[in-house]
């Protein structure tokens, strides 16, 4: 007998170009090493606060940075005590503390769930770029519920019925929807979790309610969904993108009662991987979590720098023709670049990742397509935008210094935030040039 070749060593479906590494990470890396090597590049690609850490949590982590023990898995009382009064002083909502589990980042409770479901995963596109990959990592072949631009990308009841209908799932679902939405910067609001509650209770959905960005709203009336689907709703959030510290790690998960055997397998499985989130963050953030009106003050006014921001970079792209849903919070827009598409297709430019590579070499403009690592069509001129390609520090001491009760006007982001401003307009420019030549 001839030689056999051996299996693969890696599991078959996450060798079949269906799964990756994080493609935002990746993206951000690559772009890091090119400004290293001294190019000047307007980096739109990678979603990370702008601003220094909120002053409080700073100080808090230096008082509890000899913190070294293993601590419970779901997190010190304290601080689970304090998140929920957060979610009471923020949303008027009350969670018992017992339905709180803490990670070393939300990220890693959303890859848990996900491996202990027994069920299909359905997820709304656009759509964060490491949804997918967690599905298929944790064995679930996940359904792809559609949204359209003049929704202003929300997903629909008639959305969620027709993924169901076609592929006739019949076993326990779970959602994952973001709201405020990367990569959208769209968000949801009470007519549309009213419409949502009855088909999510008439196919007994659970949904993981990715809420990382709640405390960005522009308005700040962020619309909490446990409020109108309490029983089947995972609250998700953390303190990486309001407290700008990312890089922290500190997320957590808010399970309602009903849904207590899933957070009790969580928690099992949580114990058997990051065994707990950090301690000296923990503490810190509990200690962070008593000082509301500390965080009241940050949140304000870094969120009102970054409203006018966003709505800087819409509003241009709008002026030339690129069509942009208005973003409502965080860092993200979603333009599309559609009325250039001739323009493109004359240069053999037919998808959006050659879109962005053309952006990137002609006028150093780097944005993530939209595409399959979002869940688009690859020939959809969509692209993620993100608006934090800025030192935050003196936009936020600005801010400050003129109060909340004077407006940041339009001269503001020119001023303050002049990467954006520089790379917008690049990025306009060399759409009029391309329109133009149509």
């Amino acid at each position: 007998m001839g030689d056999r070749t051996p299996p693969p060593i890696i599991r078959p479906d996450l060798i079949e170009g269906k799964y990756g590494a994080a493609s935002n990470l990746a993206f951000n890396e690559t772009i890091k090493q090119l400004i290293k090597q001294g190019q000047t590049i307007y980096h739109f690609g990678f979603g990370q606060a702008p601003f220094p850490v909120l002053e409080v949590a700073v100080e808090a982590l230096r008082k509890h940075a000899t913190e070294s023990a293993y601590l419970a898995v779901q997190g010190i009382p304290e601080l689970r005590r304090g998140i929920c009064d957060f979610h009471k002083h923020y949303d008027n909502i009350t969670f018992d503390p017992d339905d709180v589990i803490v990670a070393p980042g939300s990220k890693e409770l959303i890859l848990l769930l996900m491996l202990i479901f027994n069920g299909d995963v359905l997820l709304n596109s656009p759509s964060w770029t490491s949804y997918k990959a967690q599905a298929i990592l944790t064995g679930h072949t996940p359904f792809v519920i559609d949204s359209k631009e003049e929704d202003e990308w929300r997903i629909t009841p008639e959305g969620i019925e027709k993924v169901i209908a076609e592929n006739k799932l019949s076993h326990y679902k779970l959602l994952i929807l973001t709201n405020p939405c990367n990569p959208t910067g769209t968000s949801y609001a009470e007519k549309h979790f009213i419409a949502l509650t009855h088909v999510f209770r008439k196919h007994n959905i659970i949904v993981l309610s990715d809420e990382i960005y709640a405390r960005l709203h522009y308005n700040f009336d962020h619309g909490l969904l446990s409020k109108y689907y309490p029983e089947g709703t995972i609250l998700s959030s953390g303190l990486s993108k309001w407290a700008s510290a990312g890089g922290w790690r500190l997320g957590y998960n808010i399970y309602p009662k009903e849904l207590s055997t899933l957070l009790q397998t969580v928690k099992s499985a949580a114990s058997h991987s990051y065994s707990c989130a950090p301690s000296p963050m923990q503490y810190a953030f509990a200690e962070v979590l008593q000082n509301l009106p500390a965080c009241d003050e940050y949140i304000q006014h870094t969120t009102r720098v970054m409203k006018a921001v966003g709505q800087f970079c819409a509003r241009e792209l709008r002026s030339v023709g690129v069509s942009v849903v208005e973003p409502t919070s965080g860092y993200y827009i979603f333009p599309n670049f559609e009325i250039i598409r001739p323009a493109l297709h004359a240069r053999e430019v037919t998808t959006c990742e050659k879109m962005c590579d053309l952006m990137l070499s002609e006028i150093a403009v780097a944005v993530m397509p939209g595409g399959p690592a979002h869940l688009r069509p690859a020939d959809e001129f969509t692209v993620r935008l993100c608006y934090v390609n800025f030192d935050g520090t003196e936009p936020l001491a600005e801010s400050r210094r003129r109060g909340l009760q004077t407006d940041l006007d339009s001269s503001f982001v020119k001023e303050f935030c002049l990467p954006v401003y520089n790379g917008i307009m690049a990025l306009t420019n060399w759409v009029i040039k391309l329109r133009d030549s149509q």
